[in-house]
């Protein structure tokens, strides 16, 4: 008789994600960039005193995706509200979960103020370069050239302005301690971007200062490609518009191993 020994499992669902199917498009990172943050909740043990705040767009339902506390912002005003529950709840763990759209466009005095305080927040930035939830039009990211539902022969520098590099802008400011761009269109870039994510927390964690990082993030519906066509499409047109790297850096983090 031939035994077999118990299958090791080396893969589940993240004790920091609820067991629910997502909304998202096919092809979409958003889910992806959920796991890669409740793993690092999970390791990092901070589930249990995390509080999220979720923004409005392709991301409104992040509350239930997550196996965390959570409250809902008006449009482009998560970095506000979470301003107000880490000052009430200081000792616990506040993030912002936000799209281009929410944080570049009508957010954007809100995450300005943000890191112009300094304040022990960190912030998931997921840049799409499309309105995604509302039909695809332009945003603040949407690269040179790139068709959208507003814009459908393509971005006109001349006439739109060019797309903002929130990362870099954000770098600028003294309240900000870590700020760094990662993307999510294959392994060895998930790899870096989980490094990120737990970086980020571990400034929070460490009450350095604002921190963020940005995730170039796939929408292959609104821009009418396949799945994998838009990861290749990350790697093709967003990379050499929004260069990956880290911008800002605390020397205090410099010596983490992650």
């Amino acid at each position: 008789m031939v035994t077999t020994a118990p299958a090791k499992i080396v893969y589940s669902r993240p004790k920091s994600l609820s067991d629910l199917p997502t909304h998202y498009c096919p092809g979409c990172t958003h889910g992806t960039a959920h796991r890669l943050v409740a793993e690092v909740l999970d390791e990092m043990d901070l589930r249990e005193r995390t509080i999220g705040v979720a923004s409005v767009g392709c991301s409104v339902f992040v509350s239930q995706y997550f196996n965390c506390d959570f409250v809902e912002a008006p449009h482009g005003r998560a970095p506000a509200m979470a301003t107000g529950v880490k000052r009430v709840l200081p000792n616990n763990i506040v993030f912002t979960y936000q799209g281009d759209g929410d944080l570049a466009s009508i957010g954007m005095g809100e995450i300005m103020h943000l890191a112009g305080r300094g304040d022990n927040i960190t912030v998931i930035f997921i840049n799409n370069t499309t309105y995604g939830m509302t039909g695809g039009q332009m945003a603040p990211t949407t690269l040179p050239g790139q068709k959208t539902t507003s814009s459908p022969n393509g971005r006109d520098v001349e006439f739109h302005g060019y797309p903002i590099r929130m990362v870099e802008v954000l770098s600028e400011l003294e309240g900000t301690a870590y700020a760094v761009r990662r993307s999510l269109h294959n392994p060895k870039h998930l790899r870096q971007a989980k490094k990120a994510i737990r970086l980020a927390f571990e400034t929070q964690v460490r009450e350095l200062g604002f921190s963020i990082v940005e995730l170039l993030s796939t929408c292959p519906t609104n821009w009418g490609l396949s799945p994998n066509e838009a990861r290749m499409w990350v790697e093709t047109n967003m990379i050499p518009v929004f260069p990956l790297g880290d911008y800002k850096v605390s020397p205090a983090l410099k010596r983490i191993k992650v």
